[in-house]
């Protein structure tokens, strides 16, 4: 008897899944973003910035993805934005299962963009397909140079890395442009967009871009119409 792994069924089931996820976002003309990145580097403060940047132009919601606790959806929702929260417990990534069972939650008719902020770790979410249409990694300055090289598969295969806190990198002891050829070198064709959630540095070009991105999908959806 054929031995199949447990993992490569489990990856299978998750495959279809997203792709089922992946065609309900398409019919409604829907942008989905998964953003990862390592715990700390501040991809829940990075939610807060963009929200207000974005506020009142488009219609937003998330699913924050935790081990435990729903502080971050807290934070979310202060800021006048529905979200969903996903307490994983000792699962350490989201996958396509759980985004599907979470929609229920959003009318996704109403809604132009959805952010999903994956649980804080570079190694399992990178294999777990959720059906976005973005992937998007934030890397922090204050975490290294050697990040991207040490955590290829995540790097390679995002299409946007926001490297954040180039405020701190002075103090950090980290050459800005050593941490950006890193990436390039395991991901030469990702957008790159440096940046700083506390001071704003950078900020705009990621939300020009992140608009470029709604508008563009915005005019598919209306040509498919």
């Amino acid at each position: 008897m054929e031995r199949v792994p447990v993992q490569t069924n489990v990856l299978e089931a998750n495959r279809q899944t997203a792709a089922e996820n992946r065609a309900l976002f398409a019919a409604e003309g829907l942008l989905v973003i998964n953003i990862m990145s390592s715990p700390g580097a501040g991809k829940t403060t990075l939610l807060e910035t963009t929200i207000k940047g974005l506020q009142g132009r488009f219609r937003l919601a998330v699913i924050e993805g935790d081990l435990q606790t729903d502080l971050d959806a807290q934070r979310i929702r202060a800021l006048g934005i529905r979200s969903h929260q996903i307490t994983t417990g000792t699962v350490c990534h989201l996958d396509a299962r759980m985004i599907a069972r979470a929609l229920t939650d959003f009318p996704l008719d109403d809604l132009d963009l959805l952010v999903i902020e994956n649980v804080g770790n570079l190694i399992c979410p990178a294999s777990f397909d959720l059906g976005e249409g973005l992937r998007v990694v934030l890397c922090s300055v204050a975490e290294g140079a050697e990040k991207p090289i040490k955590y290829p598969v995540m790097f390679h295969k995002a299409d946007v890395i926001l490297v954040n806190k180039i405020d701190l990198a002075e103090a950090s002891g980290v050459d800005l442009s050593e941490l950006i050829s890193n990436v390039r070198q395991v991901n030469p064709t990702a957008t790159i967009f440096p940046l700083s959630c506390r001071t704003g540095a950078g900020f705009s070009l990621w939300l020009d871009w992140l608009q470029s991105s709604l508008a563009a999908r915005s005019a598919t959806a209306l040509v498919r119409s």
